[in-house]
């Protein structure tokens, strides 16, 4: 039986597994002691399953097949991010981060491969969406990075945010279906409020996070909070504007009590005055929020440019003072195109897409 025809063993459910165990001949309990190897130590392979008899391994090896993601490329910043380049099992690449502060140690996962949401800023949104991410592979780019984490820092993952490659909340079920494994006691145990989800403002699958009270983080890439500045550099302002937006967050916050975080990219001569703070401070009042300031990161044929150290201050300390907690977010990785927007940068798109 070649690959192709196998099937993959993590797209099953427990009760699945003991069901198929049944199946073979083999008692139910089977199933749920692969189960743990597969979610709750990240086996990679059956041989690792050192519990199973080598028949039954060998049984697993005909008719099942673990995709697991593998490294293909690993470039490490002088500020000690570490970019990878993650291959899928059937070719495609996608990039993750490893990302080292003072105080945590924060993995930056993929979504997508590519992105079909074409914001101007963004290095991922030039490229095609070539396909979702299944539940499996987000999970595997998770334990790489964790991994990564305790081999090169000897300390453990603190924090997982979705802000790779793709719009996570167009990938909703696998998304959701990953950090289930990344938060069960069946799988890696991490806490969900150590988790965000960034998105750029899908307003009903916002909603629908609320109706799954999610226990998860929401960021919103926000960017602009004036209709006409947000669609020039992000179109799906366009279908999703600002009022239709803060009603899905104030519908979101309602279900879950969670605080809402804004991400914004402080662009020179283009959202930095104070006049774009005041707006913002007005789209905050939908719900309890703070927000990110994020340096721009120039990417290849980039049109816009960092602000000023001086207009940014003055732009945080007005959100301040006016009542809004606003985080100055410094980049890092900059060096090998690892920082906010810059993933897929300087790689050619055959290469993005696994051509």
């Amino acid at each position: 039986m070649n690959t192709a025809s196998k099937k993959d063993i993590r797209s099953l459910s427990l009760s699945e597994l003991k069901e198929s165990f049944a199946g073979m001949g083999e008692k139910p309990f089977r199933g749920q002691q692969v189960y743990e190897w597969i979610w709750k130590k990240s086996a990679r392979s059956f041989s690792e399953m050192s519990n199973l008899s080598k028949e039954l391994r060998e049984k697993l090896e005909l008719n099942y097949t673990i995709n697991a993601v593998s490294v293909d490329e690993k470039q490490i910043s002088s500020d000690g991010t570490i970019k990878n380049s993650l291959k899928l099992f059937d070719g495609p690449i996608v990039e993750g981060v490893l990302i080292p502060t003072e105080k945590r140690i924060t993995a930056c996962v993929s979504s997508q491969v590519g992105c079909s949401l074409s914001c101007r800023f963004c290095a991922t949104g030039k490229l095609d969406l070539a396909r979702n991410l299944n539940a499996d592979e987000i999970y595997d780019e998770v334990v790489i990075i964790k991994n990564q984490a305790e081999q090169y820092y000897q300390r453990p993952l603190t924090n997982i945010v979705f802000m790779g490659m793709g719009e996570p909340l167009l990938n909703y079920r696998n998304v959701l279906g990953a950090i289930a494994k990344i938060t069960g006691e069946d799988g890696l145990n991490m806490a969900s409020d150590r988790i965000t989800v960034s998105t750029a403002g899908i307003a009903k699958m916002i909603k629908k996070l609320g109706d799954d009270e999610v226990k998860f983080n929401l960021a919103l890439s926000l960017h602009a909070a004036n209709d006409e500045k947000r669609s020039k550099i992000m179109p799906i302002n366009e279908s999703n504007t600002l009022d239709v937006l803060g009603e899905a967050l104030a519908y979101y916050y309602s279900k879950t009590k969670n605080q809402v975080t804004f991400e914004y990219i402080v662009f020179k001569d283009f959202n930095d005055t104070l006049k774009d703070a005041d707006e913002l401070l007005a789209f905050s009042k939908y719900v309890p929020s703070k927000v990110n300031l994020i340096e721009y990161n120039s990417i290849d044929g980039g049109e816009f440019q960092n602000t000023s150290g001086n207009k940014l201050y003055r732009f945080q300390r007005y959100l301040e003072d006016n009542g809004l907690t606003a985080t100055l977010r410094r980049s890092r990785g900059k060096d090998i195109d690892a920082a906010c927007g810059q993933l897929a940068n300087k790689r050619h798109k055959e290469a993005v897409m696994g051509e």
